[in-house]
């Protein structure tokens, strides 16, 4: 197994900036995860869900990060590096916005900023699962140079694996 460096954890682009968890953040991602209809959790599932975040990212060097719009100082989402489905040699981007973000090219945007994160840890591939019928982000991971790989059934539905070389 190869070894790599941790993941930066700050990130400033153009418009946003992606920068570690914070408790403060536990009420904003309570209401991101709630958009996704199926329920809102509980305020201390999601502390303990950031709580396990940063743990997760001192044993692995990588995690998702908060994405917060420079001029507007609000949460929009997050976006990072997880094992998920893959590994940690090569693991998944991912991302989620509020739906308020959507079609401001944010997730593009972000996503540069972890491929270069990634680029920077040694790693030489990452991966990328997406429902089949989410065209949006399936458009975000093209720009980014993502090709599909293969696709699989999943209780979820189809699932779309998509790679994309660092080097």
């Amino acid at each position: 197994m190869a070894t790599y460096g941790p993941m930066s954890l700050h990130h400033t682009t153009k418009r946003l900036v992606l920068r570690p968890w914070r408790e403060s953040d536990a009420e904003d991602l309570r209401a991101l995860h709630a958009e996704r209809g199926t329920g809102t959790p509980a305020l201390d599932e999601i502390r303990a869900l950031i709580a396990k975040q940063l743990t997760a990212t001192e044993t692995t060097g990588i995690t998702l990060l908060p994405i917060q719009r420079r001029a507007e100082g609000d949460f929009i989402g997050y976006c990072g590096l997880i094992i998920g489905r893959a590994t940690l040699d090569e693991p998944e981007i991912a991302y989620e916005l509020f739906r308020r973000a959507h079609g401001n090219g944010y997730a593009t945007e972000a996503a540069t900023a972890v491929l270069e994160a990634a680029t920077a840890t040694g790693r030489r591939r990452l991966w990328a699962t997406v429902g089949a019928g989410n065209a949006p982000s399936l458009r975000v991971l093209g720009k980014l140079g993502f090709e599909e790989h293969h696709v699989s059934t999943e209780d979820s539905g189809v699932v779309v694996w998509l790679t994309r070389s660092l080097r």
